[in-house]
């Protein structure tokens, strides 16, 4: 990681004297001065995740530094789990089972068995997340120390309950070590330091497991579409804050496991490519409960008949499902918050209760995960990996597994198959 930090010093000096604005934005990187090392560093596992990040973002030529973290280590495409949201993925990723399986089946949820309730990205109940244990509990349980920022579920007290009364803190579960509730007004240069500052710790209270969660990149894409100048200033803004968490574990003489993740790809949208549904359903047939990349609904009372009429038929660009009746590829149709019918439509195409008017651009996701505008991205670099070698895609549900791996934790030895040419088996871990 030596060698690396030092190129990138290089690298990020040249691109920001090419680059630089008439007003020169604050320099994120701290002095080159190694901290003094005061103990030989076992590595620790580190997990990051640019939300919306498609690997061939990569090839733009605007990150030199993820570049260079993945020419000298492993590369590979991810397959998203379906539906490719941004929370079901990443508790996919953390879990190692599917979204059908551990229940965070959208980014908005509503369940039977709470028809009162509606789960939403703010949603911290333990209830809704139980079903699937995260590897941060299962490292904690271990012994093994962690520390997680910003990643969905991380706020959540695994295994606990929340009070009859419905107010104040749950009554048991585990959280990591440490951790931090999401917030768009934590700026990603806040985000690493506070990283960093967990690992100048002592070693007894220092974590050996942490997560980094950034969604600056998902948030330019849905704004300007994959393509656009927003997307690509954002790569440049995302290199600089992975410049400063690889120079920042440098200097504090920190080995690292860097395994850099995203949830989903990105698909260019527009208003000449939306699906209008009071163009063809009656709305008193249904009640819509998702919209945009997919669409979920709930008949109405009497209404179960006309609704599959008018639903499960040929439709241009788009195809209709009874939930249970979901091609098997998807994985995805058997839990329970899963409304009863599901329509996706081609890549791209958005699926809206009415047509706005004007023109408009942008980018969305939560299509086909086997659509190439989905594929994620993943770049591992460190001690335990091969370096300079390129992976045959994988689906997300092995990510968590690797990590398993990376902290010595138990589990079947076939979990790492897809991943195992990442992995330099001379390496101590």
């Amino acid at each position: 990681m030596r060698r690396l930090a030092s190129a990138l010093t290089l690298a990020a000096a040249a691109l920001l004297s090419a680059c630089a604005p008439a007003h020169q934005a604050p320099v994120r990187s701290i002095a080159a001065a190694p901290e003094a090392a005061a103990e030989q560093r076992k590595p620790v596992t580190v997990l990051v995740s640019i939300d919306g990040f498609r690997p061939d973002y990569l090839d733009r030529g605007l990150t030199p530094t993820l570049s260079s973290l993945a020419a000298e280590g492993v590369r590979a495409p991810i397959q998203p789990s379906f539906p490719s949201k941004t929370f079901p993925n990443h508790w996919t990723l953390v879990t190692g089972v599917v979204p059908d399986v551990h229940g965070i089946t959208a980014n908005r949820i509503e369940d039977p068995a709470r028809p009162e309730e509606v789960f939403t990205m703010a949603t911290v109940d333990p209830w809704w997340w139980n079903a699937a244990k995260p590897v941060w509990v299962e490292a904690e349980e271990a012994g093994i120390r962690t520390a997680v920022m910003f990643w969905p579920g991380s706020a959540v007290a695994w295994g606990g309950t929340m009070p009859e009364s419905g107010w104040g803190s749950p009554e048991g579960g585990r959280y990591p070590q440490d951790w931090q509730q999401f917030s768009m007004a934590v700026s990603n240069v806040q985000r690493v330091n506070t990283v960093l500052d967990w690992l100048r710790r002592p070693a007894e209270i220092r974590p050996a497991f942490v997560t980094l969660y950034f969604d600056t990149v998902d948030t330019a894409g849905h704004v300007g579409g994959p393509d656009s100048a927003e997307l690509n200033a954002a790569l440049r803004d995302i290199d600089g804050d992975i410049a400063m968490l690889v120079e920042g574990l440098e200097r504090l003489g920190q080995p690292a496991n860097l395994v850099i993740v995203s949830d989903h790809g990105m698909a260019a949208t527009s208003s000449a490519r939306v699906i209008a549904l009071d163009e063809m359903l009656d709305p008193t047939l249904y009640r819509l409960v998702e919209s945009g990349a997919y669409a979920t609904f709930q008949p109405t009372e009497g209404s179960v008949e006309a609704l599959e009429a008018a639903l499960l038929r040929e439709h241009p660009h788009m195809e209709c499902w009874r939930k249970g009746e979901m091609p098997a590829r998807f994985d995805y149709g058997t839990h329970a918050r899963i409304p009863p019918y599901l329509c996706l439509p081609e890549t791209g195409w958005t699926i809206a209760p009415t047509r706005r008017e004007g023109e408009w651009t942008g980018g969305s996701h939560g299509y086909d995960p086997a659509a190439p505008e989905m594929a994620a991205l993943f770049v591992a670099h460190g001690p335990a990996f091969r370096q300079g070698v390129r992976i045959p895609g994988f689906k997300n549900t092995v990510v968590a597994p690797l990590l398993r791996e990376l902290m010595g934790l138990p589990q079947a030895a076939s979990a790492l198959t897809p991943v195992r040419g990442a992995l330099d088996d001379n390496a101590q871990r």
